[in-house]
């Protein structure tokens, strides 16, 4: 079985209902650009502008494919590309053992959005992340996610701009 194969004839409807549910309004200047669902911590990425080595950029991508991975077991979840191709991925195959187009091992898209707009999301949508190129910013969403990811998230990235959809004071 491959790691991931990309949505063809269902990527419209999947599409269709993540804007319904997350009142998604893509903007360069409006934020935030989805309606951030309970529980929720919206995360700044301006941190990593200032991070030579990337070692804290991987520290985000470790600490979400390592938690998506943990919640789905052998099951899978979606990885969305705003107007690029989407896909359905198997974590648990994912790996250096199973190469698939677009041209290697690993996963299709980051957390990290770069340059637009990557969003991982559980077959249910119950959890998931939301990556927005242009705030910078990473919303993580899910209690069971967030119990996962949220110490090392915080770690890595520092500065929390949002809970629940709510802004943080600081």
């Amino acid at each position: 079985m491959r790691a991931y194969q990309e949505l063809s004839t269902e990527q419209a409807a999947v599409w269709d209902r993540f804007y319904a549910q997350f009142d998604f309004r893509p903007s360069m200047h409006r934020f935030p650009a989805i309606t951030e669902p309970t529980p929720s911590v919206t995360w700044s990425l301006s941190s990593l502008g200032d991070d030579p080595g990337y070692t804290r950029l991987d520290q985000l991508v470790e600490a979400v494919h390592a938690g998506l991975t943990a919640l789905v077991g052998d099951g899978s979840i979606l990885c969305l590309d705003w107007q690029h191709p989407s896909y359905r991925v198997w974590p648990s195959l994912v790996g250096p053992d199973n190469i698939d187009p677009p041209g290697g091992p690993g996963w299709p898209l980051s957390p990290y959005p770069d340059g637009d707009y990557f969003i991982y999301l559980a077959e249910d949508f119950r959890f998931g992340t939301f990556g927005h190129p242009w705030e910078p910013s990473l919303c993580v969403f899910g209690g069971d996610l967030l119990d996962l990811v949220e110490a090392e998230l915080h770690e890595a990235l520092g500065q929390v701009i949002r809970r629940d959809g709510q802004q943080v004071t600081v």
